[in-house]
């Protein structure tokens, strides 16, 4: 193997770090603003460390991926989890949650649809990144982090899957800003029951949205109890027996439900309240410095196998798509609810609430609630997809 000009953990591990700071750096700089309202960061977090190990700079493998994966991801998801706030969820209404179920059930059973009809133009492990796009696709990142884990997706596999979920899953972002335009002729056409959107905007207004300046205390504990649940849930789940066959709940899986379960539990309890000093905002930086780290592992060269993985992932969001659509009409729910009820499913929290805005701007943080939904359904709703993925490509 040739050397890279990076090679020391801790020194690939600040590389990465300072390649994130940059890219949201730039993200707010004026000349770009319109780049990244299209483009989020999270597609640059994901391709600037491919280029970086493309190019020969990072290794395509180092401890520091292997203690970032393993550690950063329960991390991430504990401060995420515990900062939810599910009463405000839940009075979001009957119709948003049944439009991101919807969506969680149309990627559950697409994958597996559009497998079962690509698997003779793709290799064996296959099944594997498809199983890593539903984590993705099913409530952000974080979930394609915990399932690409479970079921040991290769890295030949993640780099595919990575264009698939830009290309595909952007693309379709794409798509519903465009058709934002014509979310009135729906609405009349479909005799859509906006009152929904009218109570969903009342209830905003009665949410707790108030911010604090965040103290050094705040973040000792954050970073305290983050970590203190990261290394807790890795060690329950290694102690915990490996469940499916192919394996679909591993060690690392295993360490997600436990953590992921706590943090909702103690999101009922004082603790929730580490989020109005940003307790998120520290979830989801260790959730990009993960993905910086992922990025950095895939073989750019992979991207030769995406045409296939391209169509596959077109026929997959189709069906999506097609069920929002369906269920959509028959409870005559508008279109905003279509739009953010797909993307809290196949964006997650970074991409709902810039949809929802488009459509209506009062509402956007309808769309990230919406994608809290998401991230919840997630876990559970990508191992299922992974389930039925392993019987239909696992064999």
């Amino acid at each position: 193997m040739s050397e890279t000009l990076v090679q020391d953990p801790m020194s690939v591990a600040g590389l990465l770090a300072a390649t994130v700071a940059a890219i949201f750096w730039l993200s707010e700089l004026k000349p770009l603003e319109r780049l990244f309202e299209f483009t989020p960061p999270v597609i640059y977090i994901y391709f600037v460390p491919m280029l970086l190990t493309t190019a020969g700079i990072t290794p395509s493998a180092s401890p520091a991926y292997d203690w970032l994966v393993r550690y950063l991801l329960p991390f991430a998801l504990f401060l995420l989890m515990v900062s939810v706030d599910l009463k405000s969820v839940a009075r979001l209404g009957w119709m948003a949650m049944v439009m991101v179920v919807a969506g969680t059930i149309g990627i559950v059973i697409g994958g597996p649809i559009a497998l079962l009809l690509f698997k003779g133009a793709l290799g064996p492990d296959a099944w594997t990144g498809f199983a890593a796009l539903s984590g993705s696709w099913i409530g952000g990142t974080a979930n394609m982090v915990a399932i690409a884990e479970s079921v040991g997706t290769p890295e030949s596999e993640m780099g595919p899957v990575i264009v698939v979920d830009t290309v595909v899953g952007y693309g379709w972002m794409g798509v519903l800003l465009v058709l934002s335009g014509i979310q009135g002729r729906w609405d009349r056409a479909i005799g859509a029951n906006t009152r929904a959107l009218d109570d969903t905007n009342r209830r905003l207004a009665e949410m707790d949205t108030q911010r604090h300046p965040v103290t050094l205390r705040d973040m000792a504990m954050m970073v305290g109890l983050g970590l203190a649940a990261a290394v807790a849930s890795v060690n329950i789940g290694a102690r915990l027996p490996r469940l499916g066959d192919p394996t679909i709940i591993s060690g690392t899986t295993w360490a997600v439900l436990v953590v992921v379960t706590v943090g909702l539990a103690l999101s009922f309890t004082r603790l929730r309240r580490m989020e109005t000093v940003g307790a998120s905002a520290a979830g989801y930086t260790g959730l990009y410095l993960l993905l910086a780290a992922i990025g950095a592992q895939a073989d750019l060269r992979a991207v030769l196998d995406a045409p296939v993985y391209l169509a596959a992932g077109a026929l997959w969001i189709s069906i999506h798509i097609g069920l929002l659509f369906l269920v959509a009409y028959i409870v005559k729910a508008p279109m905003f609810f279509v739009a953010t009820g797909s993307m809290a499913n196949v964006g997650g929290a970074a991409s709902a609430p810039v949809v929802a805005g488009v459509y209506h701007p009062a509402l956007a943080p309808v769309g990230l609630l919406m994608a809290v939904v998401g991230y919840v359904l997630g876990i559970y709703g990508a191992l299922a997809a992974a389930w039925l993925l392993g019987q239909v490509g696992g064999g």
